[in-house]
């Protein structure tokens, strides 16, 4: 292992165990962050430079290490920052993880990704051969494969790290859009009455709907 990718993977563990240890066990869970939801309004307030740090420091290296809880973290992000800021954040913040675990993969953990998941490998690198980005992007706007295996698995295609940005940015964006967009009006829920409020309705309806418009609107970018 070369130098230059030795002290990069020293400088990531670094800030895995300093993350790590910093944040308590149940962060990551949604009842979690509703019973905090008041405090950490309040902190955003306060410091609001210093929570975005926070909030992206934390998206990137759960995605990054392929943790379960970036759904929370998608909601919260509309929770504690709004519709706008709330998608700036979790956008930046996905991509950023998005290419770090695909650089993981590309550079450390070959072997172990193909070992574990050889069988969807083999789909996933034919489908690149034929379509190339376009095939990333797809995966990306309609899930059909979980985010955390398409990161490492394009680590093992000869794809650019520029072009896999760029497309998994595009192809991520209309369903953030949607899951801050609900993560904005869970937060407004006090009640077992606010369940069924219009906003609630129309994101939850956008949540469900959103795999069959994204089909739609693929086919309409192929033709």
């Amino acid at each position: 292992m070369s130098k230059n990718k030795l002290g990069l993977l020293l400088v990531f563990l670094l800030a895995v165990i300093a993350i790590a240890w910093w944040l308590p066990p149940d962060l990551l869970t949604l009842d979690n962050l509703k019973a905090k939801q008041a405090d950490i309004e309040l902190y955003r307030a306060n410091h609001p430079l210093l929570a975005v740090l926070m909030y992206c420091s934390v998206y990137i290296i759960v995605t990054a290490l392929s943790i379960p809880g970036a759904a929370i973290l998608t909601l919260s992000g509309g929770a504690i920052f709004g519709l706008l800021y709330g998608t700036i954040w979790v956008s930046i913040s996905s991509t950023i993880g998005a290419t770090l675990a695909f650089l993981l993969s590309r550079f450390f953990f070959q072997k172990a990704v193909k070992n574990k998941f050889s069988d969807k490998l083999n789909a996933i690198e034919k489908n690149f051969e034929k379509d190339g980005p376009f095939y990333l992007f797809s995966l990306r706007l309609v899930p059909v494969i979980p985010f955390f295996l398409i990161n490492l698995a394009m680590g093992l295609t000869p794809i650019k790290t520029a072009h896999y940005m760029l497309a998994s940015w595009a192809g991520m964006l209309p369903a953030t859009i949607v899951y801050v967009n609900a993560g904005t009006q869970l937060a407004r829920l006090d009640s077992l009455s606010g369940i069924l409020s219009p906003p609630l309705i129309f994101s939850f309806l956008l949540l469900a709907t959103f795999p069959y418009i994204a089909r739609w609107a693929l086919k309409l970018i192929k033709k």
